[in-house]
């Protein structure tokens, strides 16, 4: 399973971001899709988690309310996205992929490359 992550970039604070990550590859082991953000020195940190394409999205408290997690029909594209952008939203974010919805970053066995996020001004 391979996944391409993409739609990173600078923003100003309150702006807004879509990112997106294809899944190619076996994506019957895929029913999850989920996104995780990272920031130098610390953790990667869930962000937001779908299973299925009809299901509701799961999200970090901190992103609750202002990210959006959503999927193809098809089920092989997930994207995230980012409104009302914080400096604190800065941070490389990762795809990732398994078959449970968690936020046990180790529970997925699949990830993307990370791209970057900057919300400056």
């Amino acid at each position: 399973v391979q996944l391409q992550a993409s739609g990173g970039g600078l923003v100003q604070p309150g702006g807004s971001l879509r990112l997106s990550c294809a899944v190619s590859g076996r994506t019957f082991s895929t029913s999850t899709l989920a996104w995780f953000r990272q920031t130098p020195g610390k953790e990667r940190d869930f962000v937001a988690a779908l299973r299925g394409s009809s299901g509701a999205g799961f999200y970090a408290d901190s992103v609750k309310g202002r990210f959006t997690i959503s999927r193809t029909n098809a089920e092989n594209t997930v994207y995230l996205q980012m409104n009302s952008l914080k400096p604190e939203d800065t941070a490389v974010y990762y795809c990732a992929a398994g078959r449970e919805i968690t936020v046990v970053g180790a529970s997925y066995p699949y990830w993307g490359q990370g791209t970057l996020v900057t919300v400056s001004s």
